[in-house]
């Protein structure tokens, strides 16, 4: 059943050298296998593992498969054992018709890696065709002046096999008459002549039947016959000749039906019936009938069905031209199909891999295999896919290719790919064909979370509550699924004395901090750690963020003066108050001595030494004696002018600072640095008017000098922007 020559086993004795090598036998003569036709369905063909010198079970697990033009499982392949397969019965007639060697070419295809390795499955002929006349009756009229050794061409017979099984000789039935002459055509085809022995005679025999045999070359031989029925005809010395033997003629495929292929013309030197010339075919296959038709009376050769390239590219016509006497001459028509590019290029898919994981190296992403049924530059291709893709077409031989990554792929930049795959031949107009297929991203862990900010600062008021949720930190992953869950964990702290276990808690889910206790601003301002989020792939990929959290300060503590220190024998008691909420307050003594113009004040504090107030007491006391003295001079017109003003500012705004009535020299007040403030500050000083006997007076604005700093100043003139009321 299947046979192999001496020279194909040495190519394949080769071809396995250079599979040890690692040479791809792609481009090595491929393996030939050989079958008889109408062979049984499941016979062993070869072991395609041993042949190819590959081991058990390798064609299994590299991906094989066989692929063909014809799209036809005839061949059926266990890539467990290697065996090769038939999987139905061939015709051989029927796949390849005339042709010989009838040869179907197949392709092993091996995905990984990807190798393809070529092979041939020639089918042989056997003898099951008997050899067949169109016409099971051949009429033939002989003029009776016809003089011996004339050979009158008949009808060949058809038979479908081919080689030595095709037809091979023809036989007349014996008689006095006829033998039978056989002709070959410059094609290899043989015709019957029937050639005349000697003279007829029409009076003595007008009509004569003979039995036409046709044998073939098979074992044993089959045969087919048909009638001739001669007929005697009177004497018409002139047949019909043909102008040329030969007529050539070239019709492109799209021809429409009805079509002028070519005239024929014949003359005939006879006159009157015998000299009328009608044009027939004479010999003529079932698709010559069916595809063309010739006007009996012009000779003209029309197309009667449409033409196609593909199928039948030359047609060889003979032509009879018979006169009214019967007799008739011959002309060959061959008749060349011109091809169009009528066929648009396909696209054979025989392998796709989708998904793709990114950041894979190059890999294979699909292999096919394009064709053209056109011809010559018709059928010539060229294969290409968007230029914005990150993807390349490298052909290979017998018109595959593979579609290959041309860089690592970034699901996060693009999670799929739309590919179009152009295949345009080379004819006049171009065809195009397309293809699309969908490619899709497979994540890949490649991406570590990445929080929304590299630090947070978080505000918590002291006193809180346990468990107050005190702020959020968010971090986002570009990959998906589980490689873009984000879980959040605190970091150990820096300082080892933070015992941050016991402050802060975090959601390993969202993020949300809280804090464990209530917090307390004059024990801890401020304080800081590290936050990480991580994601659930493997491995996972973390990043970390810097917390801030600064305690808020909440009036829990009421003021407390340092100095000077308090020992409930003042003369003067009165309550400080600060701006809290809610407001708490301290007592404080302050000794207020006003003085004459902007001599520098001086005040003894009550812890001076009692020897140098005594010694004071004196100047002191002339000191007030003199100011006494001058201000009942200066009084009347102070009265008089204070009146006048006082009336005017009570006009203009309600509680503004009326002018002193007294004897008071100045407005400035000094207060030392003593105690715990660093400086000395002024204060301007206004006497309430109308206070009579209460003696009250206000604090209205700090006199701050220019080489306090900016922070300083600012704090004093907030801290003092409320009105002290001193009393006496």
């Amino acid at each position: 059943m299947v046979a192999r020559g001496t020279r194909a086993m040495q190519e394949r004795q080769v071809l396995f050298l250079y599979v040890f090598l690692g040479v791809s036998w792609a481009g090595a003569e491929p393996l030939r296998y050989f079958v008889a036709e109408e062979t049984e369905t499941g016979t062993f063909l070869t072991n395609l593992a041993n042949d190819l010198g590959l081991g058990l079970g390798e064609l299994a697990t590299r991906g094989s498969r066989i692929v063909s033009d014809q799209n036809i499982p005839f061949l059926l392949l266990n890539p467990l054992t290697g065996d090769l397969l038939l999987n139905e019965k061939l015709d051989r007639e029927e796949l390849c018709g005339p042709t010989e060697p009838c040869v179907l070419p197949f392709q092993l295809l091996l995905e990984k890696p990807f190798q393809i390795f070529r092979a041939e499955l020639w089918v042989r002929d056997i003898n099951d065709h008997s050899p067949v006349f169109l016409d099971r009756e051949i009429p033939l009229k002989i003029l009776e002046s016809t003089t011996p050794g004339t050979a009158f061409l008949l009808e060949r017979a058809q038979d479908s096999d081919v080689g030595a099984n095709t037809l091979r000789n023809y036989t007349v039935s014996p008689n006095a008459y006829f033998h039978i002459k056989v002709h070959v055509s410059g094609e290899g085809t043989i015709y019957p002549e029937l050639v005349l022995d000697q003279v007829l005679d029409r009076e003595e025999l007008p009509e004569l039947s003979l039995t036409l045999m046709a044998l073939d070359g098979g074992s044993p031989p089959r045969s087919g016959t048909a009638l001739i029925r001669v007929e005697v005809l009177d004497i018409n010395d002139n047949a019909p000749e043909f102008v040329q033997s030969l007529y050539k003629a070239q019709v492109p495929e799209d021809s429409p039906v009805g079509a002028l292929v070519t005239s024929v013309s014949a003359r005939d030197l006879d006159v009157g019936s015998n000299g009328e010339i009608v044009y027939a075919f004479f010999y003529a296959t079932e698709s010559i009938l069916r595809t063309f038709e010739i006007n009996s009376t012009s000779g003209n050769l029309h197309l009667k069905a449409e033409l196609n390239y593909e199928a039948i590219q030359t047609y060889v016509l003979t032509i009879q031209a018979k006169d009214g006497g019967g007799l008739s001459g011959k002309c060959t028509v061959v008749v060349e199909v011109t091809d169009i590019n009528d066929n648009p290029p396909e696209l054979l898919m025989s392998s796709l891999t989708s998904p793709i994981a990114e950041n894979s190296p190059e890999t294979v992403v699909a292999v096919f295999r394009i064709r053209d049924r056109d011809s010559g530059i018709n059928g010539k291709m060229v294969c290409s896919i968007q230029d914005d893709l990150p993807f390349v077409l490298k052909p290979s031989v017998e018109n595959f290719y593979t579609l290959v990554t041309e860089k690592a792929l970034d699901r996060e930049w693009k999670t799929e790919y739309n590919i179009t795959i152009t295949v345009t031949d080379m004819g006049t107009p171009r065809l195009t064909t397309e293809h699309s297929i969908t490619l899709l991203v497979s994540d890949v862990n490649d991406n570590a979370p990445a929080f929304t900010q590299a630090s947070y600062t978080l505000l918590v008021r002291e006193n809180n509550s346990p468990a107050l949720h005190i702020g959020t930190i968010s971090a986002t992953d570009a990959d998906a699924g589980t490689n873009a869950q984000v879980t959040y964990s605190l970091l150990p702290p820096h300082d080892p004395q933070l015992a941050l276990a016991s402050l802060v808690s975090i959601n390993a889910d969202n993020g949300q901090l809280f804090a464990l206790r209530s917090l307390d601003y004059e024990a801890l301002r401020a304080f800081e750690f590290g936050v990480r989020a991580a994601d659930r792939g493997s491995p996972a990929l973390s990043s970390q963020a810097l917390v801030r959290v600064l305690v808020l300060d909440a009036n829990d503590n009421a003021p407390f003066v340092l100095y000077p220190l308090q020992n409930g024998s003042a003369g003067v008691r009165r309550r400080l108050r600060h701006n809290g909420d809610p407001p708490l307050s301290a007592s404080v003594t302050l000794h207020v001595l006003l003085v004459d113009g902007f001599s520098q004040p001086y005040l003894a504090l009550p812890e001076a030494a009692p020897a140098q107030a005594q010694a004071d007491s004196l100047t002191v006391y002339l000191v007030i004696a003199l100011a006494a003295v001058s201000s009942l001079f200066l009084l009347c017109v102070l009265l008089f002018v204070g009146a006048r003003l006082c009336r005017r500012a009570r006009a203009a705004s309600l509680g503004g600072c009326s002018v002193p009535e007294g004897p008071f020299p100045g407005h400035l007040l000094d207060v030392s640095g003593t105690g715990t403030l660093s400086h000395s500050y002024q204060y301007e000083v206004c006497l309430t008017g109308g206070s009579g006997t209460t003696k009250e007076f206000k604090f209205l604005k700090p006199i701050i000098p220019s080489f306090i700093p900016q922070n300083i100043r600012r704090e004093v003139e907030e801290n003092s922007s409320f009105e002290n009321n001193l009393g006496f």
